[in-house]
């Protein structure tokens, strides 16, 4: 075997698990520490490297990220082997480029910002598809809307699945609610951003009695409070709560206990949380839109559109069918739940880097 060679993974929104993308870092780099990757030396870029030594210690090598690195005159120097620009937003690219691995998770940029193709998002990712020695995607729906909007070059490209989050059930018995949980109870996760479409869950919630609502996520975000004005000006501040952010504990808390898991998102690269929510055995309720068909496969169920009398019609349709095959419904929906796992996803970005490099 030759000389190890040298990869380098772009990885400085690690620190920020509470965003999907620091979540994918994080994950794939646990994945890849449980991994055997002897003919190959890892480098990972992080603002506070050491306390990722401290988890992983001499498994990976570190770079202190700078945010000088963004701009070219500032970027890194060192001649890596294989550069993993691992999410499509980074503005960290090589001084010089040998190989590079481009990961795409989605580029809802072209319908939230701007489809002029001299916006600068639209730049930096041309720039990156163009530099691009293999392309992986999250889903096969980033791969196609990607060349639907984009000129993508003839490269490898691959399909590689996100992990579910959740790979170890956490004790849930002392967490103390600071919501009301009395009443059985809907709940869904996510940033508070206007693809996450929570007003149509809270419009369908005026055609229900017997359930609360408990949203999860980041609201202090302009959406949050046209979410607040929406729950208010229907009179629904005592069945449809905010949590705001939660600890692991409590996201495991409301997804063990609540009735069924809602995702009404209108665009996801992937959607990590339905996978969290299916660990539990719960219902899933998804829109059908983007990727969302391809995470929840045909044991969840869909809106296609969402008219509250009709959301509400799927809804209670799907809780009779789920109670009435009950433990036959858990079963495959955990099952599906473990089928998506950061060590099979890590192993298959190990093959593409050696498939790049050998």
């Amino acid at each position: 075997m030759s000389h190890q060679k040298s990869v380098f993974l772009e990885t400085h929104n690690i620190n920020n698990r509470a965003s999907g993308l620091g979540t994918f870092n994080y994950e794939l780099i646990k994945g890849l520490a449980s991994l055997d990757f002897n003919d190959l030396e890892l480098t990972l870029n992080s603002s506070k490297p050491e306390l990722l030594k401290e988890e992983f210690k001499d498994k990976f090598k570190y770079h202190k990220y700078n945010s000088l690195s963004r701009h070219p005159l500032f970027r890194i120097r060192k001649k890596y082997d294989l550069w993993h620009s691992v999410n499509q937003n980074i503005k960290v690219e090589p001084f010089r480029t040998n190989k590079y691995l481009l990961t795409v998770h989605d580029i809802h940029f072209v319908e939230e910002v701007s489809a002029d193709k001299d916006h600068r998002l639209n730049k930096l990712f041309k720039a990156k598809l163009e530099r691009s020695s293999a392309i992986t995607y999250i889903s096969e729906f980033a791969k196609k809307h990607t060349h639907e909007h984009f000129d993508v070059p003839n490269v490898p490209e691959y399909i590689i699945y996100n992990g579910n989050p959740i790979s170890t059930l956490l004790d849930t018995s002392s967490f103390t609610s600071n919501i009301p949980v009395d009443k059985p109870f809907f709940f869904t996760i996510g940033d508070f951003i206007e693809r996450k479409n929570y007003g149509s869950i809270i419009n369908m919630m005026k055609l229900i009695k017997d359930f609360n609502l408990i949203i999860s996520g980041n609201n202090n975000k302009k959406y949050g409070e046209e979410i607040r004005k929406l729950i208010d000006d229907n009179g629904l501040s005592n069945q449809v709560f905010l949590t705001g952010k939660i600890s692991d504990e409590g996201k495991q808390f409301y997804m063990k206990n609540c009735t069924a898991f809602l995702f009404p998102s209108i665009r996801e690269g992937f959607g990590l949380p339905p996978i969290e929510a299916m660990s539990f055995g719960k219902p899933i309720f998804l829109s059908d839109k983007t990727s969302l068909p391809e995470i929840g496969g045909d044991i969840s169920n869909y809106w296609t559109n969402f008219d509250p009398e009709y959301m509400k019609n799927v809804l209670f349709d799907g809780l009779n069918h789920f109670d009435t095959n009950k433990n036959e419904i858990e079963t495959l929906l955990k099952k599906r739940a473990a089928s998506f796992d950061w060590k099979i996803a890590a192993a298959s970005y190990l093959d593409v880097y050696k498939q790049i490099l050998y």
